[in-house]
């Protein structure tokens, strides 16, 4: 008996799995780093670029004075807004995952909070894309000889980190759609402009507002979807403030902005700017399933929408104003 009841106290493989033990953590691979840079949300950042480019275009095609035309200025300009989403995308990782708000997710695992990569790695990714929009940057800087242009890379880069970094965290203060709307909108468009054509007209203010709508609208419907656990851990974004109804709301008045702006192109302007209502076809249903939707994974699809809508509309709005 003796020996019985030492086998059973003996039994299993030494080191192996024990009933109850938590499931080892999977280490990222080349897949979830990719998935980190939240690669559906990139067209957020190529829509200003390119209608920026457009309205810049058009000065060039007049004769307007400015620094000459140059197509890798346009190329630096994509680089810099590219990279600084990705850098934006893995300091949030980073910022939310030590703080802990990323601990229950209904979106997609974040790396930090998963122990899928060390927080350090992934704030080292983060300041190297950092770096490479700066770098990329600077070169504009040198070549158009805007030097304030520094002030304003550095401002981009500064409300970038503290969206969800710092100890006051302005993403926490229902602030992050008034600064996605600013940089991904106006700073973004306007500032791709003057880099290409040396001024800003009112068509780049135009088409401005309607990239950062879209933009405003896509962080809008993301917060909106992880409403219920930021409530929980302490992050009052603008859903948690207003609410799950009025959030959706918010969306769709949002989404209708960037079609007055093209209904004033096609109006007054430039008559191939009714193209740009084709993408209704993406944003119609984007709006029908955000007022309808039961679940975050609805939401998600939601937010893809919006993104791939953005760039359809840039390309359609810009070839319209340009061509």
């Amino acid at each position: 008996m003796a020996s019985k009841s030492a086998t059973k106290r003996t039994s299993g493989r030494p080191g192996g799995k024990r009933k109850g033990a938590p499931a080892p953590v999977r280490k990222a691979g080349p897949g979830d780093w990719i998935r980190a840079a939240r690669i559906p949300t990139l067209p957020l950042s190529v829509a200003p670029v390119v209608l920026g480019t457009a309205v810049a275009y058009v000065l060039h095609d007049a004769d307007v004075d400015g620094p000459g035309w140059h197509w890798w200025r346009a190329a630096a300009c994509l680089l810099v807004a590219v990279a600084l989403q990705i850098g934006v995308n893995f300091a949030n990782d980073y910022s939310d995952g030590i703080r802990g708000t990323d601990a229950v997710r209904s979106g997609p695992r974040r790396l930090t909070a998963s122990g899928a990569a060390k927080p350090r790695t992934v704030l080292a990714v983060a300041l190297v894309f950092f770096a490479i929009a700066a770098a990329a940057g600077l070169v504009i800087t040198w070549r158009t000889g805007h030097w304030w242009f520094i002030a304003v890379g550095a401002a981009c880069i500064v409300a970038a980190w503290f969206y969800t970094g710092g100890r006051r965290p302005y993403g926490y203060y229902a602030l992050g759609e008034v600064a996605v709307f600013v940089f991904f909108g106006l700073v973004a468009t306007l500032g791709t402009q003057f880099a290409l054509a040396g001024q800003v007209t009112g068509d780049g203010w135009f088409v401005a507002v309607a990239a950062g709508a879209f933009a405003t609208a896509t962080i809008l419907v993301a917060n909106t979807r992880d409403l219920v656990n930021d409530a929980r851990v302490g992050k009052r974004t603008l859903s948690v403030l207003i609410g799950d109804r009025a959030s959706r709301i918010v969306y769709v008045v949002l989404l209708a902005v960037p079609y007055a702006v093209a209904g004033m192109f096609g109006a007054f302007y430039a008559d191939h700017a009714w193209y740009a209502f084709f993408t209704l076809l993406v944003t119609a249903p984007a709006a029908i399933i955000a007022l309808t939707a039961r679940t975050p994974k609805e939401l998600v699809t939601v937010l893809k929408l919006t993104a791939l809508a953005a760039l359809g509309y840039a390309l359609l709005l810009g070839w319209a104003i340009a061509f």
